[in-house]
């Protein structure tokens, strides 16, 4: 079943954010980013001298074989900034995406899903926007981008000098208590964590998918007792 909702147009930018016929499942999450706070999704929050290198990922939901799921990538191992870490699609904002306050997201988000993974942004619904959010380590501000797969295309490693790989997890394994971990950085930070596809994802990513699964309504109850060094390998 789906179910029509409001659609928000920037004739501007050539690109909707619509929830029209989002399958119900999804419209939780919907729901939680029309309501969620900046400081409800991280303790890191852009800085309020403006500074800060402009960005945005894609946070692309599908319905895979064992129902929704989500797109992730790998990065290089021979990248500068954050090596072989699971990650959403995304990067900074290019001059051409436009306007980083209204419609720039959107593109470098479609953009850089594009060039990362082979994604064909014709078959991507773009349904929201959650608040900027910064990574202190990197400079980035990140705008996370929502969309649904509404036509799926194959997708895979464009170029291996940036992608190690590109996979789906199904919502239920990110939802198992039984891949919830507790990530320990050797700084002494700890966060939320997911073993899933063979992979620790963490930092950004995870506390990000962390949020949603909790403000959607999907988190169940995890042991943060459990932890996992940085180190970790299947």
């Amino acid at each position: 079943m789906t179910r029509a909702e409001e659609t928000y147009d920037d004739p501007a930018s050539g690109i909707d954010v619509t929830t029209d016929g989002l399958p119900d499942w999804l419209m939780p999450v919907v729901s939680a980013a029309r309501t969620v706070a900046p400081e409800q999704l991280s303790r890191f929050l852009p800085p309020e001298s403006g500074s800060g290198r402009q960005s945005a990922v894609l946070i692309l939901f599908g319905e895979g074989k064992r129902g929704p799921e989500l797109l992730l990538m790998e990065r290089s191992s021979s990248l500068r900034s954050h090596p072989g870490q699971p990650s959403f699609p995304g990067g900074a904002l290019d001059p051409g995406d436009g306007d980083p306050a209204a419609s720039g997201p959107l593109r470098a988000a479609l953009r850089e899903a594009e060039e990362e993974t082979g994604l064909d942004p014709s078959g991507v619904q773009l349904f929201g926007v959650l608040p900027k959010l910064y990574i202190p380590v990197s400079g980035f501000v990140v705008t996370p981008v929502l969309g649904w797969w509404r036509a799926p295309t194959p997708v895979g490693v464009v170029d291996p000098a940036e992608t190690a790989r590109v996979f789906t997890v199904p919502v239920a394994d990110l939802t198992d208590p039984a891949n919830r971990v507790t990530a320990h950085h050797p700084s002494g930070h700890h966060g939320p964590a997911f073993l899933v596809a063979s992979a620790l994802v963490w930092g950004f990513t995870a506390g990000v998918i962390d949020r949603i699964l909790h403000f959607a309504g999907w988190e169940r109850p995890w042991n943060r007792s459990r932890q996992v060094p940085l180190d970790w390998r299947p």
